[in-house]
């Protein structure tokens, strides 16, 4: 008998010793960083795990509620679109401090099925050529995503949509890995679009939101919309301040005098008459903003030349250049650069250069080769940022993040093959090459603008 309960003993304690090194081993398995509200495994999942990371509080709480997606949903869409590169994607603690003087022009128009219920802009009619005689020498019709696009390049996220939150997240991030400040936000007043597009004024509170959660801010980048004049003007203007003014990632331009202004871009400020622009913009206009509490630097598009003085008629702040194509318009010509740099310190304007990649739009202008700009793997998107600091400007901003259309991107890219296409891309660099030389020139010209700024008296904070 008590030979059998020794051995009884011995089986009991070896099948405690037995479960306790089991539970000693799983401890093991687990994520030492981890937490009981985590779950497990989640360092092995980038892009959750950065979000957790860098914080959700600056989140909305209805951040993710865009298009009435589950979280079901939007997890899938993180999982199966967004496929982020670890190679290609710099750890964001480890980047320098943003520049709030490089700004980017961003898009917000792009839909698919599964957010919109149908492709929006990807599907991106052929524009046909403004001479009949030449019309039928090149293609017609639209594009039939996804393979398909309305592009000569391919995103690395796919055909997204704009509405998609994992998206908006992803630009985000990459533009705050670029060292980017400030997004100009491509903008429409609501019940108004493009003609291509549907209004997306109801995706402000979100692209605001998750800025601010990487510390970016927001501009807007007025869009020609119908019978735009003074009148509707001044209450667009008022209308985006008194909505989003008050939002920690909208945007401010501290100027020469010590204020803090708004500051708007205004996309073909030429086709509206400098009079109208001065009822608006000059103290004595009968729309007058100026000194009001909608006061604001507003800046004009500079095409041709003879633009400058209808600027200064108009009562514009400042003018900028847009176009990413060196040579095609006066203004996005390298070399006047100084020249107009000059011409705005004489009049006390902000003088805002736009650089840009390359250029090519033929995927929607076929008949417009001759305005293609070659990337030539980087040297033309240095070459004009080189070019740009060289005019020492109040703020350089970049043509484009995501004008898929025209080929202006620094949004990832892909290498893509179908039976019809082959389409461009960033080879033999990685997806990320235009965020690391933005990044690159972004801290060249954050260290050269202080240097400069004491005796321009520009703002340097």
């Amino acid at each position: 008998m008590a030979k059998f309960r020794r051995r009884t003993c011995i089986i009991l304690s070896l099948f405690i010793l037995f479960i306790f090194s089991l539970m000693m081993g799983l401890k093991m398995l687990r994520p030492n960083k981890a937490t009981f509200g985590d779950p497990f495994g989640l360092e092995l999942l980038p892009v959750l795990h950065q979000q957790t990371r860098l914080g959700k509080s600056f989140d909305s709480q209805n951040n993710d509620k865009i298009n009435s997606e589950t979280n079901n949903k939007n997890l899938k869409s993180v999982e199966i679109t967004m496929k982020p590169s670890k190679a290609s994607e710099p750890y964001l603690e480890e980047l320098q401090p943003l520049n709030y003087y490089l700004h980017v022009f961003y898009y917000s128009w792009y839909g698919n099925p599964q957010f919109d219920g149908k492709y929006i802009h990807w599907n991106h009619p052929i524009l046909k050529h403004w001479d009949p005689r030449l019309i039928k020498n090149y293609p017609q019709g639209k594009h039939s995503p996804p393979d398909d696009i309305g592009s000569s390049f391919y995103p690395e996220l796919g055909i997204y949509s704009s509405r998609d939150p994992s998206v908006i997240e992803t630009h985000m991030k990459q533009m705050y890995s670029a060292s980017i400040g400030v997004l100009a936000l491509s903008w429409y007043p609501p019940g108004t679009n493009d003609e291509n597009g549907e209004n997306t004024d109801d995706l402000v509170p979100t692209i605001l939101d998750k800025a601010h959660k990487y510390n970016l801010k927001v501009t807007f980048h007025i869009e020609p919309y119908s019978n735009r004049d003074d009148q509707n003007m001044y209450k667009n203007v008022k209308y985006i301040i008194d909505k989003y003014g008050n939002h920690p990632a909208f945007y401010r331009y501290k100027t020469k005098t010590g204020n803090a202004l708004p500051m708007f871009y205004i996309y073909d400020s030429y086709i509206t008459k400098p009079e109208k622009w001065a009822n608006l913009l000059t103290t004595t206009g009968s729309q007058s903003i100026r000194n009001s509490p909608y006061d604001g630097l507003f800046i004009a598009l500079l095409v041709e030349s003879k633009h400058r003085y209808d600027i200064l008629q108009g009562g514009f702040d400042g003018i900028y250049t847009y176009f990413a194509t060196n040579g095609f318009t006066y203004g996005s010509s390298y070399e006047n650069w100084v020249r107009l740099k000059f011409f705005c310190d004489q009049f006390n304007l902000l003088f805002i250069p736009s650089v840009g990649p390359g250029y090519i739009d033929t995927s929607i202008r076929p008949w417009n080769a001759q305005n293609t700009r070659n990337r030539i793997s980087g040297k033309y998107y240095e070459t004009a940022l080189g070019a740009a600091l060289h005019a020492h400007p109040s703020v350089i901003s970049i043509t484009s993040f995501n004008e898929w259309h025209e080929g202006t991107q620094i949004e990832k890219a892909i290498p893509k093959r179908t039976s019809n296409t082959v389409y461009l891309d960033y080879r033999p660099h990685k997806p990320s090459l235009y965020l690391e030389l933005t990044r690159k020139w972004s801290e060249k010209y954050g260290k050269e603008r202080a240097t400069y700024a004491l005796d321009q008296k520009l703002p340097v904070s």
